[in-house]
């Protein structure tokens, strides 16, 4: 005989399931209306409040009909849902680029951080990733109306125990804000944050729709567009003039860091090594517009003399007519070139730079190994560089930015120098990754990461070094800097968005043009050195060398 189930048992079995996912639906609801959007400020004594939106919610599910409260609870739960997602993202934000997340224009990052995931991990790593942060979204979305779902249940089962409960506590909520009772660093504990901050994202739709408008505006207005070809970078003609931006170089990496001294020594051996070749060099630093990533922000904006913040921006420029300092060089007579070694595929974008010539990781010759993310040693990209940009000889002087990527985060598999003789193909660096410390190693601590990052900036500024004392001479001008500091687990909290910039070159009359800028000597900038906002430098820079203002 089968048999019979107990149905005793089932419900006692139901009883104390329901016992836990009670508290669990309340923990999800509790938190959506009263997590902040900083994990710095994630302690106990946040969660210590008394929402006011919480207390509205129970009332709205108290008076209405069962169709409209089944049809408001699932609403409400979906929009809890979506608070909890955005205060996530604002805290990996906070955490890696120093600024919350923006609803109306971080979503246009996807694509990009998409192929950065898959060229850090690989592609079947990076889809996994994705994957995963795909399938959490969709579980919060669930979460949200779920968890109102079951409460709403509760507060039904027992309407008279509710309703005192919720007049209770809307008392105890007046009492507590008219004592403006709060918690230590939390704020009050009668709280509306959940609806200030709600409120904040509706606002900003218009505000980032003015502000679209408004830099599309500046973007017209541009002196250099009139300023008369022959007059333009006078003071450098015959020379070349090389940009190389030092990835995640921040001021983090040349003082207040436990990584910095061994940085500074680096930087003071690379200045006496290219005094002894006859360089010189002033360094002072610049303000990035971008912090922890999105280096293309960086590098439009020192280009264009605009202060492109955001991807929304970006966007505007690269539709306009505005002058870059690529431009102004092709129009005065300079062969352009840009050489990105971390791209591997087309860069339509490039053509508002208005380059002669496009190098990346395809078509350098490279036959070494990958390093993780970086395609190729910074040495390489460089030496690759040299032969075929910087050959003696009659040919017109040449323009390029060189953006070097190995200290690119994680931060792992940092190569090391070779004979610069022997750099050939690339093929010298075979094996080198798989002695490295991988990302698996580097990141099980903050202190390795640290580590790593310093190392990474040795290397990459020691090679910069090498290549130009090898390939440079008296008509050789280096503009070397940071996009940006590294993100939030190298530089603390609110490090600041301040990079190192290093003026080098042979010709004494160059560094003469340049001795009003009150730039320090050598490649290290102290703390006292000057700081620029970085779309100011175009400007400058023009000027100072022959521009129309």
């Amino acid at each position: 005989m089968r048999r019979r189930r107990d149905p005793s048992r089932a419900r006692r079995w139901r009883t104390a399931i329901g016992a836990l996912l009670t508290p669990a639906a309340l923990c999800f609801v509790w938190f959506a209306l009263t997590a902040p959007d900083d994990a710095a400020d994630l302690t106990p004594g946040h969660f210590l409040r008394l929402p006011l939106e919480a207390l509205v919610l129970v009332a709205a599910l108290l008076v209405v009909g069962r169709r409209v409260r089944r049809v408001l609870a699932v609403v409400t739960g979906l929009l809890l849902g979506v608070l909890v997602l955005l205060k996530l993202l604002d805290m990996a934000f906070l955490a890696t680029l120093d600024r919350p997340f923006d609803t109306v224009v971080d979503w246009r990052y996807l694509g990009p951080l998409t192929g950065l995931v898959v060229d850090s991990v690989g592609r079947a790593a990076g889809v996994g990733v994705v994957g995963a942060v795909s399938l959490i979204v969709v579980i919060l979305l669930l979460l949200g109306p779920w968890a109102v779902l079951r409460l709403t249940r509760v507060l039904v089962m027992h309407p008279r125990t509710s309703r005192r409960g919720a007049a209770g506590l809307a008392a105890a909520w007046v009492v507590l804000a008219a004592l403006g009772v709060s918690v230590a660093s939390a704020g009050p504990v009668a709280s509306t944050s959940a609806s200030t901050y709600a409120w904040g994202q509706v606002v900003r739709v218009p505000r980032e729709l003015h502000d679209e408008q408004a830099f599309a505006e500046a973007t017209v207005h541009d002196p250099l567009s009139r300023a008369p070809s022959d007059r333009l970078l006078a003071a450098l003609r015959g020379k070349d003039v090389l940009f190389v931006f030092v990835e995640s170089y921040g001021r983090v990496a040349v003082q207040g860091s436990s990584f910095a001294p061994s940085v500074d020594r680096a930087l003071e051996t690379g200045t006496r090594r290219l005094r002894s070749a006859g360089f010189s060099s002033r360094s002072a630093f610049l303000t990035s517009p971008t912090y922890g990533g999105i280096s293309w922000l960086a590098h439009s904006t020192l280009q264009s003399g605009l202060w492109v913040d955001s991807q929304q921006r970006y966007g505007v420029l690269l539709h306009s007519h505005r002058s870059t300092l690529s431009r102004a060089f092709h129009r005065a007579g300079w062969r352009t070139v840009s050489d990105v070694p971390a791209n591997t595929h087309a860069w339509p974008q490039g053509r508002f730079y208005g380059y002669d010539t496009f190098y990346d990781s395809r078509n350098v010759g490279y036959a070494g190994p990958r390093f993780g993310y970086p395609t190729m040693p910074d040495q390489y990209a460089l030496d690759a560089f040299g032969r075929r940009e910087l050959t003696p000889g009659p040919r017109p002087p040449v323009m390029a930015e060189i953006d070097l990527v190995s200290s690119h985060a994680p931060w792992s598999r940092t190569p090391h120098l070779v004979d610069p003789a022997t750099v050939g193909d690339g093929s010298v660096f075979d094996g080198m990754p798989q002695h490295s410390p991988s990302k698996a190693v580097v990141w099980r601590s903050p202190q390795r990461v640290r580590a790593a990052y310093g190392a990474s900036i040795r290397y990459s500024m020691s090679a910069l070094v090498s290549f130009v004392r090898r390939y440079g001479d008296r008509d050789t001008v280096v503009v070397a800097l940071g996009d940006h500091q590294p993100a939030g687990i190298v530089s603390g909290a609110h490090a600041g968005h301040d990079v190192p910039v290093s003026v080098i070159a042979r010709d004494p009359a160059v560094l003469r043009r340049i001795s009003g800028w009150g730039w320090q000597d050598g490649l290290r900038p102290r703390p006292d050195a000057p700081v620029w906002r970085m779309d100011s430098f175009r400007d400058r820079f023009l000027s100072t060398f022959g521009g129309s203002h």
